[in-house]
């Protein structure tokens, strides 16, 4: 193999466990912040954000499960807990008794909103110190290039 297919490796390569150490350690950080001020994990938190985004603020569990890839197993697991909490609830599908949907509850959109805010400070503070304007946008740039990030837009707020 030639030094420039393994130099291009190795980038690949580096660039691939930086990403997936980042997400991690992000991830650790922000589970510790929401936990110990609102009692959400990311995952909670996530699940709240995308249903507060529906028109009804309800989806059906199958598809939750799937854009905050969680098994189905998970996915009822995690709502349990939010449905224990007051947060979300289940709503039964008029059409097909098979179909089930988590719903947001205002309760659960005043502690997604709170946590949001708390959230998106963190987040702000985490790229303000590391990267200036320019370089966050080209990093969002470069990031928006990967598989997935289409999606990934599509389910950003605002």
């Amino acid at each position: 193999m030639s030094s420039q297919v393994l130099a291009a490796q190795h980038r690949a390569v580096q660039a691939w466990v930086r990403l997936r150490a980042s997400d991690a350690a992000m991830t650790r950080a922000f589970n510790a912040s929401l936990v110990a001020e609102f009692g959400l994990t990311v995952n909670d938190f996530e699940v709240l954000r995308r249903l507060s985004l529906e028109s009804e603020g309800r989806m059906r569990r199958v598809d939750l499960a799937q854009v905050v890839s969680l098994t189905p197993s998970g996915i009822t697991r995690l709502l349990d807990g939010l449905e224990q909490a007051g947060l979300v609830r289940k709503d039964v599908c008029t059409e097909d008794a098979r179909v089930t949907y988590a719903r947001i509850t205002p309760r659960g959109h005043r502690t997604l909103v709170a946590a949001a805010e708390s959230h998106l400070v963190a987040l702000e503070g985490i790229f303000a110190e590391r990267f200036s304007v320019e370089e966050l946008e080209a990093l969002g740039e470069l990031l928006g290039r990967l598989p997935g990030a289409a999606e990934a837009d599509e389910r950003c707020v605002g």
